[in-house]
């Protein structure tokens, strides 16, 4: 069935485990689309109540991965129906043997709209929020000479504040999954512990020509930054071997 090899540890929180195991196993296609998942088996091979992996299935049908069916009881849905920017898909489709197929698509995603987020920065921005954008660049040249994770809390931080500067609530709302695949990429060594001094000149020019309010500086550099970023990744997805 869908986890065999599940240790119950003692003090440990049956329903995000629960909720993580059987995620990460729908997302990376172990628990392909229209495979039953019985509450009964799940509960007997967790040692979990069942009302844990109700709970649990419920959780999972409000992000699109199963449905319930009646006659038939939950059934994992396709790829088509999963609610793609919800920031634990995310992490879980990063977590999961088809990790490179979710790095290639957010890589695509990215391209599409940052650069006209970062325009829209440089026009609508608060001069406040530009100006800390500036500081944030700044925090980040520093970190990113000494502490890769600081530097990759600090560039979620940079990428989000440039995304609600745009103005638009749509951008916006895409920061959460941008912020996982920027976590997610140094979690699973899908980028250089440190950046190139390249990468932070270019967050530096972003942020000056944001807050300078020059939108096609602005949209140039943040192209740079996301193609950078796809080179570093495009080897990985193109031969994952």
């Amino acid at each position: 069935m869908l986890i065999t090899n599940a240790e119950v540890r003692p003090g440990r929180n049956l329903h995000h485990d629960l909720l993580v195991a059987l995620g990460v196993e729908i997302v990376g296609g172990e628990s392909p689309a229209g495979q039953v998942m019985s509450i009964d088996e799940i509960a007997e091979t967790q040692r979990v109540s069942r009302s844990v992996v109700r709970e649990v299935l419920r959780v999972l049908a409000s992000m699109g991965l199963v449905a319930s069916t009646r006659g038939v009881g939950t059934v994992v849905l396709p790829s088509r129906s999963w609610n793609v920017f919800d920031p634990q898909v995310v992490r879980w489709r990063l977590a999961s043997a088809n990790r490179m197929g979710q790095l290639r698509s957010l890589a695509e995603l990215r391209a599409a709209f940052e650069p006209e987020a970062a325009a829209l920065a440089a026009t609508r921005g608060e001069d406040a929020a530009l100006g800390s954008l500036v500081g944030l660049a700044a925090r980040l040249w520093v970190a990113g000479h000494s502490d890769g994770a600081e530097f990759i809390e600090l560039d979620v931080a940079f990428h989000t504040m440039l995304l609600e500067a745009s103005g638009n609530e749509m951008f916006a709302s895409l920061a959460p999954a941008v912020s996982e695949i920027l976590r997610g990429r140094l979690r699973h060594h899908l980028t250089p512990p440190l950046p190139a001094d390249a990468a932070l000149e270019r967050h530096m020019a972003l942020a000056r020509a944001i807050q300078k309010r020059e939108p096609d500086a602005a949209r140039t550099s943040a192209r740079q930054i996301v193609d950078q970023s796809i080179l570093e990744s495009k080897h990985l997805w193109e031969d994952p071997q």
